[in-house]
């Protein structure tokens, strides 16, 4: 059903230098908002409708949560510019307009088309015209938070990244990136890294049963994410950590992805076995050449001498550099054994708007926030005065 349509009220000049305003047409169904787009071209492995299929069936009936697409076209030629795929979601005393992501989608990002802006200038005309928009929605939000938003989207600009009111995120990317040679790749390791990796496969190998293997039949798949979720659930339990990842919505939304991912390659399921036994698992997702992990879990202390989460790592990669991928993307999260494989950091930003009075004061403190982060050290020391301790991630 569509919510609300309407135009931008102000002009402005794409790099074409013809004068255009956008259009913003609101829906609450996903299904829709694709047959209204007709071709995705994803701009991160995150942005596929295979994604979003799986988010929006888990999570479109959660309490507080409302899908709201957003869409964008040129006014005058009714060319596409961008598609948001976004909730509406109560939080906080307050309404916010975010993208649909609840902890689970990595990088958040618009999909973009032929009409997308190409400067800045056009960027604001386009936000403008989604702020009005979202204003004049029967049910109002009173702040818009994008947040982990790539500055570039597969080599070129995010137009999001054009917006001079975002800042950066607290979180980052993580990119390996092996060239057309693996063993050449491998070599720029540490010494002590590669040697470890060659130790632990010999070490697991000596069982003959072991073996490793990407999955490709979906029953195999899920059943290999039961025991994901067992692994992950019992190493979070020892740690003490709030872990949300078996929660009734988010595990559908795993499943519905490996369900429907898996028979056309976009879900990747990898596990190290011996036997019956499952010693690890990877989940991840691809387009192209580009490989993304988002799950990964072992069997705990019993295997802990051939390191089973690192060599399920290597493992993978090896076998899909063979297929063509060339991208192996560690997604967010600074831990420190993405740190021996070598990762890139990729940057993030955070973007946030007030949409009502009752918004002001929650922007008012995102940008506080986003200011504060320009300042690497003067956060890091207002975190401690403020008694709040820094990310174990980089432990």
């Amino acid at each position: 059903m569509t919510v609300l349509t309407t135009s931008a009220g102000q002009l402005a000049a794409r790099s074409t230098g013809r004068a255009a305003g956008f259009r913003v047409e609101l829906l609450c169904d996903w299904q829709q908002a694709v047959a209204h787009w007709h071709d995705i071209s994803p701009s991160t492995p995150f942005q596929h409708p295979q994604w979003y299929d799986a988010w929006y069936a888990a999570f479109a009936g959660a309490e507080g949560v409302a899908p709201l697409i957003a869409i964008v076209t040129d006014a005058s030629t009714r060319e596409p510019a961008m598609l948001l795929p976004l909730i509406r979601r109560r939080q906080d005393k307050i309404a916010t307009v975010e993208f649909a992501d609840l902890n689970l989608t990595d990088y958040n990002a618009p999909i973009l088309g032929s009409a997308a802006p190409r400067d800045a200038k056009a960027m604001r005309a386009l936000w403008r015209s989604l702020l009005s928009a979202l204003r004049r929605m029967p049910e109002a939000a009173d702040l818009i938070r994008l947040r982990k938003v790539p500055i570039d989207l597969d080599g070129k600009p995010n137009p999001l990244a054009l917006l001079d009111t975002g800042g950066p995120c607290l979180l980052n990317g993580n990119l390996v990136t092996t060239g057309e040679d693996y063993d050449a790749w491998r070599y720029t390791l540490q010494k002590v890294v590669r040697t470890e990796l060659q130790r632990s496969w010999r070490v697991f190998t000596r069982d003959p049963a072991a073996s490793f293997a990407i999955v490709t039949d979906t029953s195999e798949a899920l059943r290999i994410l039961a025991t994901t979720e067992v692994q992950q659930g019992a190493r979070m339990q020892s740690l003490g950590r709030n872990y949300i990842l078996n929660d009734d919505a988010c595990a559908a939304f795993y499943r519905n992805l490996v369900r429907d991912g898996v028979g056309n390659g976009y879900a990747l399921v990898s596990a190290l076995t011996v036997g019956d036994e499952i010693v690890a698992t990877l989940l991840g997702i691809r387009t192209g050449s580009r490989f993304v992990m988002i799950r990964i879990s072992n069997a705990g202390e019993k295997w802990s001498n051939c390191s089973p989460g690192r060599l399920v790592i290597e493992r993978t990669m090896a076998a899909l550099h063979k297929d063509g991928v060339r991208e192996f993307d560690f997604s967010v999260g600074n831990y420190a054994y993405k740190r021996r494989f070598g990762v890139a950091r990729l940057p993030l930003i955070d973007i946030s708007a007030a949409l009502s009075w009752r918004g002001c004061r929650y922007g008012l403190h995102d940008h506080m926030v986003r200011a504060v982060r320009n300042h690497p050290r003067l956060d890091i020391w207002l975190r401690r005065a403020l008694g709040k301790p820094l990310s174990h991630e980089e432990n």
